[in-house]
């Protein structure tokens, strides 16, 4: 049974860069993860469904072009962890300056 996650009001922040835009809802182990084996042994089914971010569709839409579903869900799948990574960091800076 596939969540739904309501948009977040146009005024909150994105959890990501801080700047107001409308959000969307980013899945920290991405679904496509939910059924393999090391995801199940390593993650409540409960936790692998709600555990996520509110995020600005420019955000949203690089962490999905930069990185694999696996490497999201292993390695990437706390606010921490993707804002310890290098090219998350760069891109952040970049969109901050942008309106």
């Amino acid at each position: 049974m596939a969540l739904h996650h309501p948009q977040a009001e146009d005024s909150a922040r994105c959890a990501l860069c801080g700047r107001a835009a409308p959000l969307t809802f980013h899945h920290l182990i991405p679904r496509t993860c939910h059924s393999n084996k090391w995801f199940r042994k390593n993650f409540a089914r409960e936790d692998m469904r709600s555990r996520g971010l509110f995020i600005c569709r420019a955000c949203h839409s690089f962490i999905h072009r930069q990185f694999s579903e696996k490497d999201l869900g292993r390695r990437l799948n706390t606010r921490e962890g993707l804002l310890a990574d290098p090219l998350v960091r760069g891109f952040i800076g970049w969109v901050r300056k942008r309106r």
